[in-house]
């Protein structure tokens, strides 16, 4: 099984280019921050790579701009490549499949990031009614 998911920050604005056939796809790198502190008490923070495609690339390349908080859901894919040097490189990106938008647009309309003036996106769940268990058939 390949999944991941991972929840962070734009650290830059999406590319939106197309492949040669005319397939939209979508590139970004989110900063994750790890959920435990270093030995000098500071919490460090992982980078990853993230490559949408189709109509998810078109609406991420709409919608998200630098800083905004998103949860990718997707697989990892590995490539390698030569740098200018002639070095061989090894690249880990992340393909994904389900991208959710996590920051709240403020009444300018404008997508706050890591500043924090806006609170998270929170999802409304429906309070749950008791259920009389004498009338269950088991």
């Amino acid at each position: 099984m390949n999944k991941v998911i991972l929840i962070g920050n734009l650290t830059r604005d999406p590319e939106l280019s197309e492949t040669p056939n005319g397939t939209a796809v979508c590139r970004f790198a989110i900063a994750v921050s790890r959920n435990y502190a270093n030995s000098e008490g500071s919490r460090e923070t992982d980078f990853f790579n993230v490559t949408a495609w189709r109509g998810l690339a078109e609406t991420c390349s709409k919608y998200l701009n630098k800083g905004n908080k998103v949860a990718v859901v997707g697989s990892l894919q590995t490539r390698s490549y030569e740098d200018k040097d002639g070095i061989k490189r090894n690249v880990i990106d992340v393909v994904a499949s389900e991208i959710e938008f996590l920051s709240q647009k403020n009444s300018n309309g404008d997508d706050k990031g890591f500043d924090g003036d806006v609170a998270p996106a929170r999802t409304v769940r429906p309070t749950l009614e008791p259920i009389d268990d004498d009338k269950l058939p088991f």
